[in-house]
């Protein structure tokens, strides 16, 4: 091990992590001080134009005997800091006083229900998440023990951008650390002897999704097209549209299909980066693994997956713009993509794809523009077409989901025929609230102003 790493590795032993989890982060490390910024330049790759159609595949043919060589895996480490949260994520309540985990927990139970199988299901936590997500996880015994739900994530030390050494901040030891990324799916399930346990209870299929996304249930259609297929790794794709265009894309280089966020394009390609008629599909973040096939590259590549890196630059402490600058090295578990020979995608309907990133997609969710199905997934309602609505809601007043749910206390407004909605300025909805087609409400005033009852159809209303 080169003495330049050496601090890296004693201070991630000392912080008991697995040793797949530091080879993995000895590559992404090795990475950066060689010089490589995991770009991608547009002149390197091409265009994915064709792919599988979910619409086109077989239905009703999936096998329920399937879901006994089968674990569903939710990503649970995020806190939703962007939000204002301080627990998980999956934790916030969506509709009818239900959060994130309990439809996750509901869909799991209704598989296992429906077919008469054990379906295993893990959730992978952070050092952060664990502890709320256990605590809640008590109210669903039938799912098994909380602690044997649990695939704990990894925490990777900052870099110095100055020094390339582990930073020191000892006001706050805890900044020292980051999340290393979706990527560490993979050391985490080596290094915690999951991979090997699942593998022994004959799990053969893992289908890995974000828990922020209730769109993304285990289904049996797709399952059964994975395992027919022979692919050792698939990835549910989407059709970009206009507001898709600033997250990663699908592509090809030297035959294989690749990722590319947008941290990896430099900034002269961005145009063509964002141009959704030549870039056309965007990774759902949903996923299907052979597990064999993935302890097989595991195997062959000293334990850990060859990620490209991802380069964050940012202060150590992120409250405070003055303090020392440091890289954050991550990686994409959908990266893996370009790892895995004969790798493929399907492009799935938007029904598969519902996170929550911002309030204003929270406000959707709560809306009628969504409904919950008998599986207990959120999908768009079928008089959406499956276009989601464009939502603009003021950062001022909306950005924290406490200033969102103090503007709701009167109820959540009807969106099932909204197009487009954008609210400039405090407005205080409820829901006798009905909006149709392109609707723009404003309140110029910083004292919050009501929307009185009815419907607003394609029409702007100042306050």
């Amino acid at each position: 091990m080169s003495d330049s790493f050496l601090e890296y590795a004693n201070k991630m032993r000392g912080a008991d992590l697995n040793e797949a989890a530091i080879r993995a982060f000895k590559h992404s490390y090795d990475n950066l001080v060689a010089g490589q910024s995991g770009m991608i330049p547009e002149s390197s790759i091409q265009p994915v134009v064709q792919l599988p159609r979910f619409e086109e595949m077989s239905k009703g043919s999936g096998q329920g005997e399937l879901l006994s060589q089968a674990v569903v895996v939710k990503l649970n480490g995020g806190l939703g800091t962007s939000m204002g949260l301080e627990k998980a994520k999956s934790l916030l309540q969506l509709k009818d006083g239900l959060t994130f985990l309990d439809f996750i927990a509901k869909q799991i139970l209704y598989l296992r229900q429906q077919h008469g199988s054990q379906l295993r299901f893990l959730l992978m936590d952070s050092f952060s998440t664990s502890k709320d997500t256990l605590d809640f996880l008590k109210k669903y015994p039938e799912l098994g023990e909380a602690q044997k739900l649990e695939l704990m994530q990894s925490a990777v030390p900052k870099v110095d951008a100055k020094t390339l050494r582990p930073v020191e901040w000892p006001a706050n030891r805890e900044l020292e650390w980051c999340p290393p990324g979706h990527g560490d799916l993979y050391p985490s399930l080596l290094g915690s002897g999951w991979l090997e346990r699942l593998l022994a209870g004959g799990v053969k299929y893992m289908f890995v999704s974000n828990s922020d996304n209730l769109g993304a249930s285990l289904d049996l259609d797709l399952l059964s097209y994975f395992a027919k297929s022979n692919q050792p790794f698939l990835m549910e794709v989407c059709e970009r549209t206009a507001s898709d265009k600033k997250g990663g894309h699908l592509a090809q280089r030297n035959g294989k299909l690749l990722l590319r966020e947008s941290a990896q394009c430099p900034e002269e390609d961005m145009a063509a980066f964002q141009d959704i008629s030549k870039h056309r599909f965007f990774n759902t973040n949903n996923l299907w693994v052979r597990l064999d096939k993935l302890k097989e590259l595991l195997d062959a590549t000293g334990g850990f997956i060859k990620l490209p890196i991802i380069k964050n630059s940012k202060t150590v402490d992120p409250r405070d713009k003055n303090s020392t600058k440091v890289f954050q090295l991550e990686t994409a578990m959908g990266a893996a993509i370009e790892c895995f020979d004969g790798a493929g995608a399907i492009v799935v309907p938007r029904t598969r794809f519902a996170p929550v990133k911002t309030t204003a997609d929270l406000l959707a969710l709560r809306s009628d523009a969504y409904e919950v199905t008998k599986d207990w997934r959120l999908e768009l309602a079928a008089s959406r077409q499956g276009v989601p609505p464009a939502i603009d809601l003021d950062s001022d007043y909306y950005k924290l989901v406490d200033q969102l749910d103090s503007k709701l206390r009167g109820g959540v407004p009807s969106l099932a025929q909204c197009r487009e909605l954008k609210v400039q300025g405090p407005v205080a909805f409820n829901a006798k609230n009905v909006f149709s087609g392109k609707v723009a409400v404003s309140n110029k005033s910083v004292e919050t102003k009501a929307l009185p009852p009815g419907e607003y159809q394609d029409t702007t209303r100042e306050l």
